[in-house]
């Protein structure tokens, strides 16, 4: 028999209670929390957090992503890698993303089985050795190791992005994965931020069109921290929520259970493969962006200036969106069918104000010259405003639509293994898409086209995207179909209120 005096966890903290006392009733007690010091919680305000917590790993899993992927975001975004001549950064990312195509299939699976902490300091080392290989180009023209270091970085990106879906989807509560994605893109993305303050207080009067050593090896630097820090996160099985909830995994996962999870992933839901047009066209806007508009059309401490913004609009997106998407007056099934409409409105809203400028411009086969990077924009050009507008809201566009991207698989599940598979498809279709469109712009297509072939998917997909977004995001998922993924029972995930609920209406459970 329990004592009459129990400590249990709310989300107030931790309190005392008399079991005997009638205000008392389980669906409002936490268990207490395992011994240990992952578990032993400290206020912050009126909220009581610990290690092993859903937003102590979400900020972890946040700084790791800043300092790799959001400082690699900073150096691609001034175009070119930093590079006067783009053409070596096209084939260094176009080996990235053939890569990580590859690799994201199956990254899911790798996750599950080698577990979140492992799978996220593997990813992390690429993205230095990426930095690294620019740093020896400046010096040696070795081409054949940027594109090395560019298809390591595909293996590598693809185990780190499918580990930080995992996390950033399954962990948090239903009510708040919107405002989890958000917190997580604000932070990846001052990443680019400070990366991209880096890069212009360093080549503010550089006028060569190619960043300085210095850069690279701050970048180097502070990549490798990322990857270490990976080493500090804990596994999935040992996140509880403040509800007492655990995450659903495979308690006991193996190779082949992870591969056949992986066909399960499409097998029992076939009607997600209509999302994949969006996954497809979630990053593909990347290369006319950054190299068809900033790296063609500005000079070197302009196109910093510019990467700065584009960055910075990212949070604003971040934000913006992802509280919109937890709004809590509206059903969640009316939320995403109201974040379709508005992509739609910001899809022909921002793209058409692109196609004023891009019918404006010069042609690849001038603007790619050396001799026309004299007549590149400046800062202190006529006409400027316009533009830096223009790819503001650039940025603004990509954070909106990668939210939204996140939050409805989140909303298609809380299971961390299924999440763990649906991140790995989603990077490696991306990547997919990434892949092909770098190599379009190092084949020379003109930015014309580049410009008019991303429009036309970025609007296909969202029109196909749309019966799974109408019909299939529901206001809560049951747990009962997340367990279909996983060999845990509903006792060893579900909170306490929930059990409680389960058994009053069926005293096996």
């Amino acid at each position: 028999m329990a004592d009459k005096d129990t400590t249990v966890h709310t989300g107030e903290g931790t309190r005392s209670i008399d079991m005997d006392t009638p205000s008392y009733t389980g669906a409002h007690a936490v268990p207490a929390r395992p011994a240990g010091w992952m578990y032993k919680g400290f206020k912050i305000g009126n909220t009581e957090i610990w290690y092993a917590s859903p937003k102590v790993q979400l900020l972890m899993v946040s700084i790791v992503c800043f300092l790799c992927p959001g400082l690699y975001n900073a150096l691609g975004g001034i175009g070119g890698g930093g590079q006067l001549n783009a053409k070596i950064q096209d084939h260094a990312s176009t080996a990235t993303y053939s890569v990580f195509a590859f690799v994201g299939f199956f990254s899911g699976s790798f996750a599950n089985k080698l577990g979140i902490k492992i799978t996220l300091a593997i990813g992390g080392i690429g993205y230095s050795l990426y930095s690294a290989s620019f740093l020896c180009y400046n010096h040696t023209q070795n081409e054949g190791f940027v594109i090395f270091a560019g298809a390591f970085l595909g293996l590598c990106a693809g185990l780190l992005w499918t580990a930080q879906g995992a996390i950033m989807m399954s962990y948090p509560p239903e009510k708040s994965k919107g405002q989890y994605i958000s917190w997580f893109w604000i932070i990846f993305n001052l990443g680019g931020v400070i990366g991209a303050i880096i890069v212009l207080a360093q080549n503010i009067h550089n006028d060569t069109g190619t960043v300085n050593d210095g850069t690279y090896v701050a970048f180097i630097v502070l990549m490798l921290a990322g990857a270490a820090l990976a080493m500090f996160l804990c596994n999935a099985d040992k996140v509880i929520r403040d509800d007492g909830s655990k995450v659903i995994i495979m308690k006991n996962p193996t190779w082949k259970s992870e591969f056949i999870g992986l066909w399960e992933c499409i097998s029992l839901s076939p009607w997600v493969v209509a999302l994949f047009p969006m996954f497809f066209a979630s990053n593909i806007f990347y290369t006319y962006q950054q190299n068809g508009v900033n790296q063609a059309h500005f000079n070197l401490r302009t196109r910093s200036l510019n990467s700065l913004l584009y960055w910075l609009s990212q949070i604003l997106g971040a934000i913006v969106f992802g509280y919109a998407l937890d709004f809590t007056k509206a059903r969640r099934s009316v939320r995403a069918k109201g974040s379709l409409a508005m992509l739609f409105v910001l899809t022909f809203a921002i793209w058409g104000g692109g196609y004023a400028f891009q019918k404006k411009q010069d042609s690849r086969s001038l603007t790619s010259q050396a001799s026309y990077e004299p007549e590149k924009m400046d800062w202190t050009s006529p006409g400027f405003i316009g533009p830096m507008f223009l790819y503001f809201f650039y940025g603004f566009y990509d954070a909106c639509w990668q939210t939204s991207v996140y939050w409805y698989m989140g909303a298609l599940s809380n299971s961390g293994r299924r999440v763990a598979n649906l991140a790995g498809f989603y990077k490696g279709i991306q990547s997919a898409g990434a892949a092909i469109f770098w190599r379009l712009d190092g084949l020379g297509t003109s930015y014309d086209t580049l410009f008019a072939v991303t429009w036309a998917i970025c609007a296909a997909s969202l029109l196909i995207a749309a019966p799974v977004i109408v019909w299939q995001i529901k206001d809560t998922t049951e747990i009962e179909q997340d367990l279909k993924f996983s060999d845990e029972t509903i006792e060893d995930v579900a909170p306490p209120a929930v059990l409680d609920e389960k058994r009053a209406h069926d005293p096996t459970v």
